[in-house]
C-alpha cells in the first residue's frame, strides 16, 4: 500500500506526518511517499525524510496513485478529479460545512475520514485532533495578545510607580480556553471566565481564574463535550454579563464555537466602544463566523482603539509542535485502517472509524452531514 502525505497550503506551516512517524509505518511494510518540501516549514526537511526511506514525489503523482492520503485541510476541485476510485483520505475536512465538497468526494467513489469528527470517547482521545491543536491555539491566543497590548501583564511594583496587573476575559471553557487561563496567569494576569457550562467551573478555578456564572444554560452534558444551542431568554442574561466583563478587560479572547453551525456572537459593536483603547481580542471563532462584531478571518483590524485579531488556525504558527501532536493522533488513527501486513483493512465495526467516515462506496454515509 502506498501513503501519500501532501504539503498544506494557505500558509499552514504543518504536516501530516514527520519523519520519525513515517518510519513507524514504512517499519509495517507500508510504501511512504511525501511531496516534495511538505515538511520544510515544520523543520523538517526532504533530506531527513528521504533518509527514512520516504519517497519524494510531485503532488500530483500523488494525488493519482496513493492508496491512503493525508492532507489536513480539504482539497481543491481541481485535484479531486486527479483522485482514483477507491482512495482513502485522512484529513480535517469540516464536513458539516463542506456538504457539497463531501458530496462531489462520495460521487468520485472516495472514502474519507475527516478526524474533526471522531467520536469524544475516552478510547478516541489519542486521536482527537482537535483537542491536541485547540491546546497550542490556546497557549499562542495570550502569547499574541502579550505582544499587541500596550500594556504588562503582570503587576509591578517599582519606585516609578505600580502597575496594575491585565485583566484578561476568557470566553469558553474549552480545551483552548482552559490553556489560554494557564497561561494568562503564568503571565500575571487576573483571568475571569464565561462558558455556558457551569460543569467547567470547578477546572475554572482551579486554574486560579474567576468563573462567571449565568443561571438557566441548555444542559450540554449529552453533547459529548460540546458547546449548545442556547434559549434567547439565557442568551440576553449572558450578554448582560458579558457587557459588565468586557467594559472592565483589557484582554479578551474568545473560543465558542457549535459544531456545524455559525459561531455565536457574543460581543457586540456596543460592547467592544465600551473597552478602553489598547485593550485587544483575539477571537479563535474566526472562520465560522468569529464571537466578535466585525471580526475578518486571518485579518487583524482596529475598532475604535481595540485591535481584533481573527484567526482560527493558531496551531499553525506552532509547526514543529503542532505537526508532531497532529502526526501522532493520526498515526494512532491509522493502526485502526492498516492490517500487519501494511495492507488496507476498514473494519466499519469499529465505533471509531465508522464515527468519522464521511463517505464511502460513492455515498456520504455520515448522519449529520447527509
Amino acid at each position: 500500500m502506498i501513503l501519500g502525505i501532501l504539503s498544506e497550503k494557505n500558509q499552514d506551516k504543518r504536516v501530516s506526518l514527520l519523519p520519525e512517524q513515517a518510519d513507524t509505518l514504512i517499519k509495517k511494510s507500508v510504501s511512504v511517499w511525501i511531496e516534495k518540501g511538505a515538511g520544510i516549514n515544520a523543520f523538517a526537511d526532504d533530506k531527513v525524510y528521504a533518509e527514512k526511506q520516504v519517497v519524494l514525489q510531485d503532488r500530483n503523482t500523488l494525488l493519482s496513485q496513493s492508496d491512503l492520503l493525508l492532507s489536513i485541510h480539504p482539497l481543491s476541485e481541481s485535484e479531486i478529479g486527479l483522485l482514483k476510485p477507491g482512495q482513502v483520505i485522512v484529513g480535517v475536512f469540516q464536513p458539516l460545512f463542506n456538504k457539497a465538497l463531501m458530496q462531489q468526494l462520495a460521487e468520485k467513489q472516495i472514502t474519507l475520514f475527516s478526524l474533526d469528527m471522531i467520536p469524544r470517547t475516552t478510547r478516541a482521545q489519542s486521536m482527537d485532533v482537535l483537542s491536541s491543536q485547540a491546546n497550542i491555539a490556546g497557549y499562542r491566543a495570550v502569547l499574541l495578545a502579550a505582544t499587541l497590548f500596550p500594556r504588562y501583564f503582570p503587576m509591578f511594583m517599582t519606585a516609578a510607580g505600580s502597575i496594575p496587573p491585565a485583566k484578561v476575559l476568557i470566553i469558553g471553557a474549552g480545551v483552548a480556553g482552559l490553556q489560554a487561563i494557564a497561561t494568562a496567569r503564568r503571565l500575571g494576569a487576573v483571568v475571569e471566565v464565561s462558558d455556558t457550562r457551569p460543569a467547567v467551573k470547578e477546572e475554572v478555578m482551579s486554574l486560579g481564574a474567576k468563573f462567571i456564572e449565568v443561571e438557566g444554560a441548555a444542559d450540554a452534558s449529552k453533547a459529548g463535550g460540546y458547546a449548545v444551542e442556547q434559549s434567547e431568554e439565557f442568551k440576553q442574561r449572558q450578554q448582560q454579563r458579558l457587557a459588565e466583563s468586557v467594559a472592565k478587560s483589557d484582554i479578551v479572547i474568545t473560543t465558542a464555537q457549535i459544531p456545524g453551525k455559525k459561531a455565536p456572537l457574543l460581543i457586540t459593536e456596543s460592547m467592544l466602544n465600551s473597552m478602553k483603547p489598547g485593550s485587544v481580542i483575539i477571537d479563535l471563532a474566526a472562520s465560522t463566523g468569529g464571537n466578535v462584531f466585525g471580526t475578518q478571518n486571518n485579518a487583524t483590524i482596529v475598532h475604535n482603539g481595540v485591535t481584533i485579531m481573527g484567526n482560527s488556525n493558531l496551531a499553525a504558527d506552532m509547526p514543529w509542535d503542532a505537526s508532531k501532536l497532529y502526526g501522532k493522533n493520526v498515526l494512532n488513527f491509522l493502526q485502526l485502517l492498516i492490517d500487519k501486513e501494511g495492507g488496507l483493512h476498514l473494519n466499519f465495526e469499529d465505533d471509531l472509524v465508522k464515527g468519522c467516515c464521511i463517505t464511502h462506496a460513492g455515498q456520504v454515509v455520515h448522519e449529520r452531514v447527509v
